[in-house]
């Protein structure tokens, strides 16, 4: 039914696709949440089943990607590693408590349609890059099946793709838009880099002004930075960094402050996780809010974006996302839309 390109092909982080792919996946997502608002039937996945693993909490993660599945005429399991064999790495393996991820993905393979993982944080021991590792280990097995990443230390494609989609609807174009990936504080520092990551590589493909701005100790992958540079001079747009909130926020049409953990306190710069540092860090730099003396640097129509859930009254204020420039219900309701295009392709 769908464009063959697509069918099979992981979706782990937005740089594997081009730009024009992406452009694909927001069109058919535009054109899924028109049927849904109008009650029309799509079911483009009748009978297929995806498996998800979640190692993390999760709302809109989770029921979107359930909903998303019924919706196509599809089932989602909820597969919650603690309830199965743990999957683990060669070499971590522990009896009768896990089984080593070759295993488990290849049978996943053999029974269903596709295979999606949500893992981060705690459950790698805060090891930056071991997650999504962890998710490319299973892409690696199965070989019949697509892996969704549904967020893991380094990306979060899915909340990337939401969020472009979601400025485009508000603003009808990518090229000229501001858009401000920014740190925020919070009193919480469990907080990994693959929002911001993948946030800023979306804007940039797509062709935005990008302007990440952050306090010095926070900075973002450097991969994760040339990536988005490289990207934003194909497409037509900008990228460009800064260590002052209200310089980025300045004639901004998007803002987008939220935290994010400093990955030089955390493996593998550090030896091993040092919580407390970034704890002082962050304390250091809670003038880091959105309210409404920022978001008046902004343009006219300028709009406030978050990933959710976010910390009300640290990262931003309530007048601020409860107000009329606020979009991020519109953003989280994408999530529903923009995964139901990614698996439609995918998993057609």
């Amino acid at each position: 039914m769908f464009n063959s390109k697509f069918r099979g092909r992981d979706f782990i982080s937005i740089l594997d696709f081009k730009k024009n792919e992406v452009e694909a996946m927001l069109d058919l997502a535009d054109e899924l949440k028109r049927k849904f608002k109008r009650g029309q039937p799509h079911k483009y996945l009748e009978d297929r089943t995806l498996f998800m693993l979640f190692y993390n909490q999760s709302l809109r993660t989770r029921n979107s990607f359930e909903a998303g599945m019924t919706q196509l005429g599809g089932h989602a399991h909820f597969l919650d590693p603690d309830k199965i064999y743990m999957p683990a790495l060669e070499g971590e393996e522990v009896a009768y408590s896990t089984e080593r991820i070759s295993d488990v993905a290849r049978v996943l393979d053999r029974m269903g349609h596709g295979i999606a993982i949500r893992m981060y944080g705690d459950p790698v021991g805060w090891q930056n890059g071991k997650a999504n590792r962890i998710v490319r280990e299973f892409a690696d097995w199965a070989e019949h099946v697509p892996v969704i990443n549904m967020e893991d230390d380094l990306y979060h494609p899915c909340q990337g793709m939401a969020d472009i989609m979601t400025v485009r609807e508000h603003f009808g174009r990518f090229n000229g838009v501001k858009f401000v990936m920014s740190w925020a504080y919070s009193p919480s520092v469990h907080k990994p880099l693959s929002v911001p990551h993948s946030a800023i590589i979306a804007a940039a493909t797509v062709g935005c002004d990008v302007v990440l701005a952050h306090p010095e100790g926070l900075e973002l992958e450097d991969r994760i930075l040339k990536a988005t540079e490289k990207r934003a001079k194909e497409s037509g747009g900008s990228f460009e960094i800064t260590n002052d909130m209200d310089e980025a926020f300045d004639g901004a049409h998007v803002v987008y402050p939220k935290a994010w953990t400093s990955k030089h306190f955390i493996p593998p710069i550090a030896d091993e996780p040092m919580l407390e540092k970034t704890e002082e860090l962050f304390a250091a730099n809670k003038h880091w809010m959105c309210d409404e003396e920022k978001m008046k640097l902004g343009a006219d129509n300028v709009k406030y974006m978050h990933c959710l859930p976010c910390d009300r009254g640290y990262e931003v204020t309530d007048d601020v996302i409860d107000g009329p420039r606020s979009i991020v219900f519109d953003q989280a309701e994408n999530r529903l839309h923009a995964q139901k295009a990614i698996m439609s392709l995918l998993m057609d």
